[in-house]
C-alpha cells in the first residue's frame, strides 16, 4: 500500500472523528464557535488529500498536501483550544491528537519526498 493510500484513509477516519466530536460538542458541551472551526479545518484535511489524487502536476500535488497541511496544523490548534478550555478533557484531547499529530508527520513526508523526487 502506497503512502498516499494510507493517508487517504488515515485522513478519511480522521474527518469521521472530528464529526463525532463535533456532534458531541455541539450537543453535550453546547459549544457552537470552536466546534465549528474544527469541522471545518478537521474535515478539509482529507478532502485536499483527495483533491492531490488528482493534481495535475506534481508541483500542484505538493500544493493540495501543503494546503491539508495548513489544515490539519489548525485543526490541532482547536484542539489545544477546545482542551485548554475544559470542553476536552486530557483523554479525549490525547486519543485524537495523537491521530491530528500522526497526519501531519505523513503529510509532511509525502511532500518532502515528492520535493527530492523532483529535484532528482
Amino acid at each position: 500500500m502506497s503512502k498516499e493510500n494510507v493517508i487517504k484513509q488515515k485522513s478519511f477516519d480522521f474527518a469521521i472523528r472530528i464529526v463525532k466530536l463535533y456532534q458531541y460538542l455541539k450537543a453535550d458541551k453546547q459549544e457552537y464557535v470552536m466546534s465549528k472551526q474544527l469541522l471545518r479545518s478537521g474535515t478539509a484535511v482529507g478532502a485536499m488529500i483527495r483533491e492531490a489524487e488528482h493534481s495535475e502536476s506534481k508541483a500542484d500535488f505538493i500544493h493540495k498536501l501543503s494546503i491539508a497541511q495548513k489544515e490539519i496544523n489548525e485543526t490541532l490548534y482547536w484542539l489545544e483550544l477546545l482542551q485548554a478550555t475544559d470542553y476536552l478533557n486530557a483523554n479525549e484531547f490525547e486519543s485524537i491528537n495523537a491521530d491530528a499529530t500522526e497526519i501531519i508527520k505523513l503529510i509532511t513526508a509525502i511532500i518532502k519526498t515528492t520535493k527530492q523526487n523532483i529535484n532528482n
